[in-house]
């Protein structure tokens, strides 16, 4: 069986991308959506009841690795249990870290020879593990790296401000919201290798034609309106 778990943080945003990347390459996969604020793996209901449903064989599959967590040690910890568990993980956005590249980190070791060689062989065998192993847990620490680098982005940003005598968030009755910047946004999504497209941050401002600080400002709140 395979499912698609998707996750968004307020009702208010919409999940609808993360169901049609998951659909595009698996049509048959039963969609898992969850509305769940927080980095944390406990209190997420539909979660919870997906790891009480999966068994043996069945596939999970995630648009990325920040929406199964944010939280290096706990993904990590959940990567382990479920693979050891006979699931297959993958992850859309991290290919390098589905479950069946680690699997076959594990098949591919070298096989022991009944001679002095051997020592030579386990040692080399131990280190492609702890590489595979290295590579799993360095892609949730980014993911959880990008959420407290964006808090801590804001906060100083709210602070300078504040410092300047500027004023700070939207005035009462006020949204700001022009074509211009929805444009860009949708833009950097499709182009921007850290949502759906291929391309590096300066490749895809140069595209799209605005300045680098417009560009980290605009993906800063794109990585907001995801949490």
């Amino acid at each position: 069986m395979q499912y698609g778990y998707v996750r968004i943080s307020t009702p208010q945003q919409n999940i609808e991308r993360q169901i049609r990347n998951i659909k595009a390459q698996y049509p048959d996969a039963l969609i898992v959506q969850e509305v769940y604020t927080g980095t944390k793996l406990e209190g997420r209901r539909e979660m919870e009841k997906l790891l009480r449903t999966v068994k043996n064989g069945d596939t999970i599959i995630f648009d990325s690795v920040s929406r199964m967590s944010r939280n290096a040690e706990e993904g990590f910890t959940l990567y382990e249990k479920l693979y050891y568990s006979g699931i297959n993980l993958i992850f859309l956005k991290e290919p390098h870290i589905n479950s069946d590249v680690y699997k076959r980190s594990i098949e591919h070791s070298l096989k022991l020879t009944g001679t002095n060689v051997d020592h030579i062989i386990k040692g080399i065998n131990q280190y492609l593990m702890v590489l595979a192993k290295e590579q799993i847990q360095i892609a949730f620490g980014q993911s959880e790296k990008e959420v407290l680098d964006l808090r801590q982005r804001t906060k100083e940003g709210i602070e300078t401000a504040r410092l300047n005598g500027k004023q700070i968030g939207q005035k009462t009755g006020r949204k700001i919201k022009t074509k211009k910047s929805m444009t860009a946004k949708e833009q950097i999504k499709k182009y921007n290798k850290s949502f759906n497209g291929n391309l590096t941050n300066e490749e895809t401002w140069k595209l799209i034609g605005i300045s680098h600080n417009t560009f980290y400002k605009y993906k800063g709140e794109i990585y907001e309106e995801m949490l």
